[in-house]
């Protein structure tokens, strides 16, 4: 079974980000192979547009495929 990037990560530090990233809340990862050799993870902030946090600041989840659905059809139906 091929190992897939995670899609979703949880916020569990917002050190000089408070405004931008909640404790604890679920973000959205957009994939950057670039940022990730720099050690930084994007993320779909509280802004609803990505940008690079410090990979430290997330811990990754995989998420069931149901979840994952009804998340996105959230995200759609609010944005």
């Amino acid at each position: 079974m091929k190992r897939t990037e995670p899609k979703f990560a949880i916020c569990v530090k917002n050190k000089d980000y408070a405004a931008s990233l909640e404790l604890r809340k679920l973000y959205q990862v957009v994939s950057d192979e670039v940022a990730a050799k720099l050690h930084q993870i994007r993320v779909i902030d509280e802004s609803g547009e990505d940008y690079l946090y410090p990979e430290e600041y997330f811990v990754a989840v995989q998420l069931p495929q149901s979840a994952e659905r009804a998340i996105r059809r959230a995200a759609a139906v609010r944005g």
